[in-house]
């Protein structure tokens, strides 16, 4: 079972290192593989005034930090051939980070997927909002020579402003990729564009999503968490409150610990 967990984007290293220590108090304690996120450049901003993070510089200086301190695993999400090539330029960045993103807007994009699958990370492709299960083969397609792909749902665009959650899809994606089938639960909740931060998504569906989608078979899960998300800078809407991050987990792995307690005395 694996679990990436972290805020929409890295704000300072003092949050970022506390989310990544809860998350990963909660992860060992219930044997589960766990890899911090967080980005360094949103670059897709509905608005132009919208907050797209520190930087690739300061984020990952501060990732570096946060690998000696915790020694988690880190993923974060890359926009360009460039942005890569920069990457694996610099040595403390790269042993920094395992896992390189591909965002779903990008997902088709060939020259960053082989940039991405030419590092020897890990990469994770999320599939595109108006992609079909089954055109995923069609990514698959640009990965040879990698050395593991991830392929993470996030929801499927119906209409305007709104995204559905189609379990038959992702039993496909299951049935085919395994445990390298990841469900991205707090984006699969966006109202994307939309009228702002105030209806931007519910995070009140991703506990009932988590539940579904681990009797599904889901064995992997994508949270985005944030001590105060009402106040991050975006996502708030979607992302889950770091206090709710472990009641989470347990619905995840379908352990009711504070019933067996209260029954075992």
């Amino acid at each position: 079972m694996r679990i990436i967990a972290g805020p929409c984007q890295h704000e300072t290293l003092g949050q970022s290192a506390e989310i990544a220590r809860e998350c990963r108090r909660v992860c060992n304690k219930y044997g589960i593989e766990y890899y911090f996120k967080a980005s360094f450049d949103k670059a897709n901003r509905t608005s132009i005034t919208g907050k797209r993070g520190r930087g690739m510089r300061n984020t990952f200086d501060d990732f570096v930090e946060i690998k000696k301190i915790l020694g988690v695993k880190i993923l974060t999400d890359f926009h360009s051939v460039f942005e890569i090539e920069s990457f694996k330029g610099h040595d403390a960045w790269y042993n920094a980070i395992d896992v390189i993103q591909i965002p779903a807007f990008l997902c088709r994009q060939t020259d960053l997927i082989q940039a991405a699958c030419r590092t020897n990370k890990i990469v994770n492709i999320k599939k595109g909002q108006f992609l079909a299960p089954w055109d995923v083969e069609g990514i698959m397609s640009k990965t040879k020579g990698a050395r593991e792909v991830w392929i993470t749902e996030r929801g499927t665009s119906f209409g305007y402003n709104t995204l559905v959650n189609d379990f038959t899809g992702m039993q496909f994606l299951l049935d085919i990729h395994g445990s390298r089938f990841i469900y991205d639960v707090t984006h699969s909740v966006q109202k994307p564009g939309g009228l702002g931060s105030s209806s931007g998504g519910n995070r009140d569906y991703v506990q009932p999503l988590c539940r579904a989608a681990s009797a599904l078979g889901v064995s992997s899960f994508f949270l985005e968490v944030h001590a105060d998300p009402d106040n991050a800078p975006s996502d708030g809407p979607n992302m889950l409150r770091l206090d709710d991050f472990e009641k989470v987990v347990r619905d995840i792995i379908g352990h009711n610990y504070d019933n067996s307690n209260s029954n075992s005395r």
